[in-house]
């Protein structure tokens, strides 16, 4: 009888407090913030490829989205076969690289299991691979679910996140190829298209059968339309509605300055966590969300100037207005039993964060936790998880050392989240008692709020460039122009935006250089050894005399000592593009 009562009592305690069973922490938490009582663990120090969204099947088994790879592997598989914690079997699987219907590139992007199938997105395709009964995949080709069958192909925001209902269907987002529908691109004062012709086919959610292979967009139903960019999807099963966190739109001071200063242009518009119902409009490219004020006003292209409602006042609005550039990149409602009651069907996110806050540091690459009470949410928001980019300021977007990317829940309850930069994964876990769990084990988290890369930044004191040497008339303009996508430095944005630093696009031919100021550039090319697929915006409103200006202090600057570029070289580009469009 007694062994019978310890083995009853063995397995109560062992069902309040599933603890007895998680691997023990990583000191200092792998280097991660996170409130009392959790721990988190480094499942895997790197992956080669880098990581984007993962997810986690009912055996532990951790799938990763792979970013890039040498051999066009798609899909990274981590297995902990001691029950330590950590991935002791490190797979990749796939190989896309023959495959003509997607590419790869930065934007691969979803990852979910869902009908025994695991999902995963490139570019341009969403496919699928068959699971067994212990979760893994079925080794053969996988299945193409969706294809972005559009002429373009590559364009901006062109990432495929998914999600899954409950009645059968897959919803997918297909981003708005430009900032804010401009007639001229992202040339200053250039008005936008009205109507937008783009919103046609983009800007927008479309579903479709989930159980159906070779699909194109043509197959689905334009759900919800007026969205940007989203990067993170998810399904809330308690009032059984699509959410998704989307990326504002870009560029307020560089293409308004009349009306926009840098600090409002580091902070607007607004990262936006919205509730997707059927017919939903969120108003881009027309509106955009101000946090500051509340409320959506009209884009500087359709006439507004910041204050304006105009036709905004007919779209949705979100459910919350996160600070601008911290790059919402992924979204997960939390259904498991391991973390106490308060996040129990609340919202996880990843901020992955900013590039382009210049002057301002850069902020975001935290992951967020937005509570949810009688299946709505609460309007307030955490911390739950930072330290990612080990640094505080973050001047320069090269200089984070990790990028939050994707979350997921494991099996036991745990989350597990996933780095852009190295390809690294942790696993968090609650160790303490659930019933006790209050906001003062949040005190911390709430004072991190105060950090450079999480507070709203002092106008003056937090300026980047306050004290700071402007060498030249060049130097001044590249700052304006330039630095906040390639940063203030030079180095760029892995995956997004290229290093100009030591390298033969800038140091090497001058027209070429001259060029692709003058007319911009878009599609694939590489710059030192990453590949790039952005858009590079025109910069022909410039006179000759700045560009050679930008140029020379490029050239110069930055890490890099080739000769300058004088303004006669600039105009005799200009000339010779401009008799090559009058020809066409």
């Amino acid at each position: 009888m007694l062994l019978v009562l310890l083995a009853a009592c063995s397995f109560t305690q062992c069902a309040k407090s599933p603890t007895k069973t998680l691997p023990q922490g990583d000191p200092e938490n792998g280097g991660l913030f996170i409130p009392d009582d959790f721990e988190a663990i480094v499942v895997v120090d790197s992956i080669e490829g880098k990581a984007r969204h993962l997810t986690v099947n009912k055996f532990g088994t951790v799938f990763v989205n792979l970013r890039y790879s040498k051999n066009g592997e798609a899909i990274a598989i981590l297995k902990d076969t001691t029950q330590n914690g950590k991935a002791d079997i490190i797979e990749r699987y796939g190989n896309l690289k023959k495959r003509s219907s997607g590419s790869r590139g930065g934007y691969s992007t979803a990852m979910k299991i869902y009908n025994g199938y695991l999902y995963y997105s490139s570019e341009l395709v969403v496919y699928r691979y068959k699971l067994d009964k212990k979760g893994d995949i079925i080794p053969r080709e996988p299945e193409i679910v969706m294809v972005d069958d559009h002429a373009h192909k590559q364009h901006q925001h062109i990432a495929k996140p998914i999600a899954f209902d409950n009645k059968g269907y897959m919803y997918v987002a297909f981003g708005g190829p430009s900032n804010a529908c401009q007639v001229e691109g992202r040339t200053p004062g250039s008005p936008g298209i009205d109507p937008c012709p783009q919103l046609e086919d983009h800007g927008g959610i479309w579903r479709f059968d989930a159980n159906k292979t070779g699909q194109t967009q043509k197959d689905g139903f334009k759900f919800a339309t007026g969205i940007r960019s989203v990067v993170g999807l998810d399904w809330n099963p308690i009032d059984e509605t699509l959410y998704a966190v989307v990326h504002g739109r870009d560029d307020l001071y560089r293409l308004f300055p009349e009306r926009y200063t840098p600090w409002e242009s580091a902070l607007l518009p607004s990262e936006e966590f919205i509730r997707v119902t059927e017919g939903s409009d969120f108003g881009w490219p027309y509106c955009y969300y101000d946090q500051l004020q509340n409320k959506k006003v009209l884009a500087p292209e359709y006439g507004g100037d910041g204050k304006i409602v105009g036709r905004c006042e007919s779209c949705d609005d979100p459910v919350i207005g996160f600070p601008g550039h911290w790059a919402p990149n992924d979204l997960m409602f939390y259904t498991g039993d391991q973390l106490p009651e308060r996040y129990k069907n609340g919202a996880f996110i990843a901020f992955h964060g900013s590039t382009n806050r210049a002057p301002y540091p850069q902020s975001g690459y935290f992951v967020g936790f937005v509570p949810f009470k009688d299946g709505k949410a609460t309007g307030e928001w955490e911390i739950f998880a930072d330290g990612f980019a080990q640094m505080d300021p973050i001047v320069s977007v090269y200089r984070a050392v990790n990028r939050p990317m994707g979350i997921s829940t494991g099996p036991d309850g745990s989350i597990y989240i996933s780095d852009s930069n190295q390809g690294k994964v942790w696993r968090v876990m609650y160790k303490g008692d659930k019933a006790s769990f209050e906001k003062k084990q949040l005190a911390a988290m709430e004072e991190r709020k105060s950090a450079t890369n999480i507070r709203t930044p002092d106008e003056e004191k937090d300026n980047l460039l306050f004290g700071k040497k402007i060498v030249s008339r060049g130097h001044e303009l590249y700052l304006k122009y330039c630095a906040a996508c390639h940063q203030d430095d030079g180095h760029g944005a892995g995956g997004r935006f290229p290093t100009l630093v030591d390298t033969e696009w800038v140091t090497g031919d001058k027209a070429r250089l001259i060029k692709v100021i003058l007319r911009g550039l878009k599609g694939n090319i590489e710059v030192k050894g990453e590949s790039f697929s952005g858009l590079m915006p025109q910069h022909s409103f410039l006179k000759d005399e700045e560009v050679a200006g930008i140029l020379t202090f490029i050239r110069t600057n930055l890490g890099n000592n080739a000769s300058t570029i004088e303004v006669n070289e600039v105009s005799a580009v200009r000339n010779k593009l401009e008799q090559e469009h009058s020809h066409d």
